[in-house]
């Protein structure tokens, strides 16, 4: 036991170079229910599932790689449906996935999951607690945005194990102008 006890957590906050591209990122694209900004601080409130998550812009603005920030992330639980959608929407906006989708059968955050950046660079997880060892990986070509018919008619690239078409360096989303 600690020392001290703490109730609750209050919020949690997520550093940003851009407050604007941050809003509509969190907001318009992973659906995160805008609370407000905060008082005249460069500060934007959002709450997902009882939490509130506060993005601060910085002063001055940084440039992070996920080398230097190592396994560090946001994550966050979705439905089977909401994450097939998350793949496709993904693809149609041009955000990279930034490694193979990874399926964990075991340990503590155990499903699918899948790794994007925000605008500022920070590392966003979104995961499908159902998926469990034995079930089906990927639906197949879910995050290609194209189905089989199109693939075939387009005589599209091959595919990796995942059932993803491989298409070459995605540009990163960049929001805004």
């Amino acid at each position: 036991m600690g020392m001290l006890k703490l109730d609750a957590v209050v919020h949690w906050s997520i550093p940003v170079n851009n407050l604007e591209e941050a809003e509509k990122f969190y907001g318009e694209i992973l659906g995160l229910e805008h609370v407000g900004r905060l008082a005249n601080s460069p500060q934007s409130c959002f709450r997902i599932g009882g939490h509130n998550i506060i993005l601060c812009q910085r002063k001055d603005p940084i440039v992070r790689t996920v080398e230097q920030d190592g396994r560090l992330h946001h994550a966050f639980d979705v439905s089977p449906e909401m994450f097939n959608q998350a793949c496709k929407l993904f693809h149609r906006l041009d955000i990279k996935i930034q490694e193979p989708v990874d399926y964990r059968p075991g340990g503590f955050f155990t499903g699918r999951q899948l790794f994007v950046l925000d605008p500022s660079g920070n590392r966003i997880e979104l995961r499908d607690a159902s998926w469990k060892a034995g079930m089906p990986t990927l639906d197949h070509h879910a995050c290609d945005g194209q189905d089989s018919h199109q693939r075939r008619r387009h005589n599209a690239a091959p595919c990796d194990n995942l059932g993803r078409q491989s298409r070459g360096p995605v540009q990163e989303i960049r929001i805004g102008s």
